[in-house]
């Protein structure tokens, strides 16, 4: 059978067409607005991270970083997220308890986990980070990526090296810190991690509950606050996640999905390291900090304090309590709780 100049031209250009066609369906550039709630210091991991992407997918995907109140506050980060304000958010679920209410319990209830590895098998293999997924999906946010924190240490002005040492002290706390503290006549408020220099610097806090020694060290609160106190109550003392607008998740290709999870799980891990090796440094340099701990009697009275906090979260809905029925299985299983 013989084609006609007409069909043989027509076939020609259309599987022109097509090869030209599906090579730039890939290599369209998209810029995606990463918003993370840390400063200057994760520098260094977020230029590897644009890097990493940007090689991996041939130049298709290109990462533009905001540090923590750049763009828009920390805590506001779901809500650009579903907007598009920004395309990803790396955030901790405690900084919006009153837009995911799964927030609290993700971010780390008091004595809920001990280590990077226990909490890691809480959310990947024990079904929480199923929880938490769903409940962003409901407020227009995909879950792409955990992390884990390290440290979670008090930072004040004064000295503390008792619970009684609080008493009377204004200490910047997220809201299940600060439910225990309270139970302890310790006044609490939440301010974003970028207002803790002035609010120290000028009276308006005496302390924070917000992370470890290097992260103090890098937000340069220690020209404002000297003393580090081992509260000995959560570690990691926080979670942390990336989070992307399903807008923009259903615009990349699978390929390019996969190199920007694979990506940003490797920003994440790098991010709990540089944070788990620089709180030694700083702790072992001396002269940064002036480091106490909590005797063992009053972080025992800190995690009596804290179960209630388990219980008023397991209350607030199903989803919460199918969560702390996880935590509570695991405690059990590691031996904290008995049956």
């Amino acid at each position: 059978m013989k084609f006609s100049s007409l069909i043989k031209t027509t076939l020609a250009t259309s599987v022109a067409a097509t090869i030209v066609a599906s090579p730039l369906l890939y290599a369209d550039n998209v810029r995606l607005r990463m918003h993370t709630f840390y400063g200057t210091e994760v520098d260094h991991i977020a230029a590897d991270l644009r890097d990493r992407v940007s090689e991996a997918s041939d130049g298709s995907i290109r990462i533009q970083f905001f540090r923590g109140g750049e763009l828009v506050d920390s805590d506001q980060f779901v809500d650009a997220v579903a907007r598009g304000t920004i395309d990803i958010a790396h955030g901790v679920g405690s900084y919006w308890p009153g837009r995911v209410g799964i927030g609290i319990i993700e971010g780390g209830l008091p004595g809920a986990w001990v280590s990077a590895d226990e909490a890691r098998d809480i959310f990947a293999n024990q079904g929480l980070d199923e929880l938490v997924a769903e409940a962003y999906e409901e407020q227009g946010a995909k879950l792409i990526g955990r992390g884990f924190g390290s440290d979670y240490g008090l930072l004040t002005r004064e000295p503390v090296s008792s619970l009684d040492d609080l008493r009377g002290m204004r200490i910047r706390a997220t809201s299940s810190i600060a439910t225990v503290l309270e139970k302890f006549d310790v006044p609490t408020v939440f301010l974003p991690g970028e207002e803790l220099y002035v609010a120290l610097s000028t009276g308006v806090i005496d302390g924070a509950v917000y992370g470890g020694p290097v992260e103090y060290e890098q937000l340069k609160l220690h020209e404002v606050a000297k003393h580090y106190t081992d509260i000995n109550l959560l570690n990691p003392g926080w979670t942390e996640n990336a989070l992307v607008n399903p807008r923009t998740w259903e615009r990349l290709s699978e390929e390019q999905r996969s190199i920007l999870t694979e990506a940003i799980d490797q920003y994440l891990l790098d991010v709990h390291n540089w944070l788990e090796e620089g709180n030694r440094a700083v702790i072992e340099a001396g002269d940064i900090f002036e480091v106490a701990e909590l005797s063992e009697e009053d972080s025992n009275r800190l995690a009596e304090a804290a179960l209630p906090v388990w219980e008023a979260e397991a209350e607030k809905s199903e989803r919460n309590a199918r969560a702390v029925e996880i935590l509570i299985n695991n405690a059990v299983e590691q031996g904290r709780l008995s049956e």
